[in-house]
C-alpha cells in the first residue's frame, strides 16, 4: 500500500509538472515510462538481491527509495532531474518491494499461491485509494512541491517501519504445506526459461494486459480534461479523484478473487477469462467516457 501511490496517483502530478517545468505532457510522461520499465525489467535482479541480502533489508531499502523519489522530485527543476528521481529511483524502489513481497507471500502459502499473491497484491491495487483525495486536496491548497515532500516522507516511513515485521517462513512449514500431488515440479534455471516458448507467450500476454491499464492510469487526468470532466462534481466530490478511488477499489478487491479462481479453476482458464473481460472493459470505458462514475469502474478489475 505504501508504494502504490507513485504509480496510481501519478496522473494528478502531470499538469502541475508540465506547468512548473514548462514542457509538454509527452515529455513529462516519459517519467512514468521510466518508472514502469525499471519496476518491471529490473525484477530478476531485484529478486536476486532479496534472496541475497534478506527480505527486511531489501524491502526496507525499497520503501525508503520510493519515498525518497518523491522528496527528490519535489525539488526537480529540470526534466532530467525528474526522470532520475521519480522515474529511476522510484522505479527501483517500488520494484524491489513488489517483487519481494509477492515472493514472500508465495513462500508462506505454497498451497494457495494464487489467493495469497492476490491478497497481498490487493494492497498495491488499493493503496492509492487512501491517498488520492488527500493528495488531490493538498495539490490545490499547498502546491505540488509541499505535497510530494510531505507524502514522500510519510509513505517512505510507513513502508520502512512495516518492513521490520517481515520474516521468512520456516523451511519445514513450506514443505509441509506443498500440495500432495503426483505432479513433478522442475526447478528450471532462468537462462533455460528464456528459451521456452511458453515464457514468451506469457510475457506477451502480460505486456498486452498491462498496457491498457497503465495507459489509462497514467493519462486519467488528461482524459478527464479532454472529456470535460475536470470540473464535474459527483455526490459532492470531484469527479477525477473519485474515479481514481473507485478504480483502485475495483482493482484491489478483484485481485484476491482472481487469485482464488486461479487456484480453483487453473491459471490458463483464469487468464482467458480476464483477457476477455479486459477487452469488454476497455470498450465500455470508451462508450461511457461522458460518465465519470461508469467510465472509472470497469478499466482494471479483471487484470490480475
Amino acid at each position: 500500500m505504501a508504494i502504490s501511490s507513485p504509480q496510481y496517483v501519478w496522473t494528478l502530478f502531470t499538469a502541475p509538472l508540465t506547468e512548473k517545468l514548462g514542457v509538454s505532457l509527452a515529455q513529462v510522461q516519459i517519467t512514468f515510462s521510466l518508472l514502469i520499465i525499471l519496476q518491471t525489467f529490473f525484477s530478476p535482479v531485484q529478486g536476486y538481491l532479496v534472496d541475497r541480502f534478506g527480505i527486511r533489508t531489501l524491502v526496507g531499502l525499497g520503501c525508503a527509495l520510493s519515498g525518497l523519489s518523491w522528496i527528490l522530485a519535489s525539488q526537480a527543476s529540470s526534466l532530467s532531474m525528474l526522470y532520475l528521481s521519480y522515474g529511476v529511483v522510484g522505479g527501483l524502489g517500488t520494484g524491489i518491494v513488489y517483487v519481494g513481497i509477492i515472493g514472500l507471500m508465495v513462500r508462506w502459502f505454497p498451497d494457495r499461491r494464487g489467493l495469497a499473491a492476490g491478497a497481498v497484491a490487493a494492497g498495491y491495487g488499493m493503496g492509492a485509494m487512501i491517498t488520492t483525495f488527500p493528495i488531490s486536496n493538498s495539490l490545490k491548497s499547498a502546491g505540488m512541491q509541499t505535497t510530494m515532500l510531505t507524502f514522500g516522507l510519510a509513505l517512505g516511513l510507513v513502508g520502512l517501519v512495516a518492513s521490520r515485521f517481515l520474516r521468512q517462513p520456516p523451511t519445514s512449514q513450506s514443505d509441509d504445506l506443498l500440495p500432495k500431488t503426483k505432479q513433478i515440479v522442475v526447478d528450471v534455471p532462468p537462462r533455460e526459461v528464456l528459451k521456452t516458448p511458453v515464457f514468451w507467450l506469457m510475457f506477451a500476454m502480460f505486456t498486452m494486459m498491462s498496457t491498457s491499464g497503465l495507459m489509462v492510469t497514467s493519462q486519467m487526468a488528461s482524459f478527464a480534461e479532454d472529456f470535460g470532466m475536470t470540473s464535474v462534481m459527483v455526490m459532492g466530490m470531484a469527479a477525477l479523484p473519485l474515479a481514481l478511488t473507485i478504480d483502485r477499489i475495483c482493482n484491489g478487491l478483484t485481485r484476491p478473487l482472481f487469485g482464488w479462481i486461479s487456484d480453483r479453476y487453473g491459471r490458463e482458464n483464469t487468464m482467458a477469462f480476464a483477457f476477455f473481460f479486459e477487452g469488454i472493459a476497455m470498450t465500455l470505458w470508451l462508450l461511457t467516457s461522458d460518465n465519470p462514475v461508469l467510465a472509472s469502474t470497469g478499466v482494471h478489475w479483471p487484470t490480475l
